[in-house]
């Protein structure tokens, strides 16, 4: 800011106005195929995830901290893989959630946050448990558009490995 009161921030310095809520779901598969899916206090099931924080956390690194911090399930950064991102529109706000993949050969899911969750269960993917918390079917859609899970419109952009 310059004595006279005249922005001094450059295009590139000066932070955009926030229209956007960016977040990431994430699909823990287990050695059985299983899928790890949480109750929310609400009523709707979920996937383990949440917002990226605004601190140069990387997608990865917001869904291993996501898991670890929901359900206490612990996987290096490097075990996380992104492949979708899926793009909707809730009141005004563009909603922007990454969807990634964890594969274990086993896990025990704690309810970490119960004022949120009231419980986390391995689900067959070809048995979901119904009313998907709207992001969370968007992100099973682009992962197995087979499986023909009903969802709000989005758009989805597949993301490949480099």
């Amino acid at each position: 800011m310059t004595t006279d009161g005249q922005d001094t921030a450059t295009r590139n310095t000066r932070p955009p106005l926030a229209q956007a809520a960016f977040g990431v779901g994430v699909i823990v598969r287990d050695g059985q195929g299983r899928i790890l899916l949480g109750r929310h206090r609400d009523g709707t099931w979920e996937l383990p995830g949440g917002k990226i924080d605004p601190t140069h956390e990387s997608v990865a690194a917001a869904a291993a901290r996501e898991l670890r911090e929901e359900t206490g399930v612990d996987v290096p950064e490097s075990a996380v893989s992104v492949f979708a991102m899926v793009h909707d529109v809730v009141g005004g706000i563009n909603r922007i959630s990454m969807g990634a993949l964890v594969t274990v050969e086993s896990a025990v899911a704690e309810v970490t946050e119960p004022h949120l969750m009231s419980t986390w269960r391995w689900s067959d993917v070809e048995a979901l448990p119904g009313a998907l918390f709207h992001p969370s079917a968007q992100i099973l859609a682009a992962w197995r558009p087979d499986l023909g899970i009903a969802h709000p419109p989005a758009h989805h952009l597949p993301i490949a490995a480099p």
